[in-house]
């Protein structure tokens, strides 16, 4: 055979290799693997990935069932309704009193485990006990209509909550208070997530527990974090708040306190353009009220950055308002003191103390002692010196907050005026 025929045989034996491999998958390597799953945003699963519906959080369960279309609807066949009249359960009070898993606040008053005691069991008192939070589980049935309470018994509970335990004459420790309210207003918002409640009892739960929630968020500023953890804090008051004024858009009115709670979003939200938006878009009724167009102007000096105007704003705030917007108030004073180290940075230029401390909404030895935690110099005489080069930021832990609630405190009324504020509301109404 010539080398011409060689080379066509070769050439033709070559295209039905290449013709009959065309239908043959070629290997895909590791890299093109793994680009390929991030492409379809199908990547390594986050240990959130694979958890079961049952482990993830609440406000994760609630979010999935409204994108599914199943809508807070009580009169829906699928939603479970309780039957429980009492603020916990009988089964869970008798298996709590077996475990010895009672609160103190939840004994039988003579029946508490004195020292020196290792097998006296406190009893529990039904008056007393309120159904703890318990994290959904596999193959734990929590729609049991039994252990479940109606939005009449949820509201009892939360009314309780705040009557006879959070402004509780004589508590020394408002943390364990706090760790115990909380708790069982957690489980007061899965029943009403279970249920799929909504009306009247349902909006008067969660109003008095974003008011209670945006209070314990500046009475605890400041503790420890193993005290108090202000971000889990954060999250709860947000789902809660969020999901009132969700009830506030969808469910027919009237709403009498929806005005209250549309400007505590925008005070405690300060900054926030996604609640701004929603505030912007409100009926020009609502805007134009004296809180909502109070809060307004006070987010307009914040986005300016306009610290004195904001602080002279903040002045006209009632009680809940000011502990709403107390979180922006150390930044908000930084920037007063930051603007007017530039301003007014001389060797030979002297600010008086007292006027300082005006501005600031702070008693003179308070605003000193942040003057010193930024470096600025305060005479003797007190009087500031402001200096650009010598501003700086404080060390941590070297400033705390708890010295600097002036503005709060001198609106703070006793306990019985705190639990009337958290029931009923106050609206452009000072509290002394």
């Amino acid at each position: 055979m010539s080398s011409n025929g060689l080379i066509m045989e070769s050439c033709d034996w070559r295209y039905k290799e290449t013709m009959s491999n065309r239908n043959v998958p070629r290997p895909i390597s590791y890299a093109q693997k793994r680009t390929s799953a991030a492409g379809r945003g199908g990547g390594r699963p986050t240990q959130e990935r694979w958890c079961s519906r049952e482990q993830q959080p609440e406000w994760r369960v609630r979010k999935e069932e409204e994108e599914s279309g199943k809508k807070a609807d009580p009169e829906s066949p699928g939603s479970p309704r309780g039957t429980c009249q009492s603020m916990c359960p009988n089964r869970e009070l008798q298996e709590r009193e077996s475990q010895n898993r009672l609160h103190r606040f939840e004994t039988l008053a003579g029946t508490e485990k004195r020292t020196g005691e290792k097998c006296r069991r406190p009893r529990a008192d039904p008056k007393r006990t309120v159904k703890e939070y318990s994290r959904p589980a596999a193959g734990k049935d929590s729609t049991r209509p039994s252990d479940l309470r109606p939005p009449a018994v949820l509201l009892k509970t939360v009314c309780y909550l705040v009557d006879d335990i959070a402004t509780m004459p004589g508590q020394t420790s408002w943390n364990e208070v706090y760790d115990f309210v909380f708790d069982r207003l957690r489980s007061v918002r899965q029943d009403m997530i279970i249920q799929r409640t909504a009306g009247p009892d349902s909006r008067a739960v969660l109003e008095r527990t974003v008011r209670l929630l945006v209070y314990a968020s500046f009475r605890l500023c400041g503790e420890p974090l193993r005290l108090y953890d202000p971000r889990i804090n954060d999250t709860h008051l947000q789902e809660s708040l969020s999901w009132l004024l969700r009830c506030y858009d969808t469910e027919p009115g009237p709403h009498g306190n929806r005005e209250e709670f549309q400007a505590l979003s925008l005070l405690y939200n300060l900054g926030s353009s996604r609640v701004l938006q929603h505030t912007l878009e409100l009926p020009k009724r609502l805007r134009s009220s004296p809180a909502i167009a109070l809060a307004l102007s006070i987010n307009r000096a914040f986005s300016e950055r306009n610290p004195v105007r904001l602080l002279r704003l903040a002045q006209r705030l009632s009680f809940l308002q000011s502990c709403a917007l107390h979180r922006h108030m150390a930044a908000v004073r930084r920037d007063l003191l930051l603007l007017y180290s530039h301003g007014l940075s001389s060797r030979n230029c002297r600010f008086p103390l007292a006027r300082l401390a005006k501005l600031l909404a702070l008693d003179v030895a308070h605003a000193g002692q942040l003057c010193r935690a930024h470096q600025l110099e305060v005479h003797q005489d007190d009087q500031v010196v402001f200096s650009k080069t010598c501003f700086s930021e404080p060390e941590p832990g070297g400033l705390r907050c708890t010295a600097h609630h002036d503005m709060v405190d001198g609106k703070r009324s006793d306990l019985a005026r705190l639990g009337r504020i958290i029931h009923e509301g106050s609206v452009n109404k000072e509290v002394a």
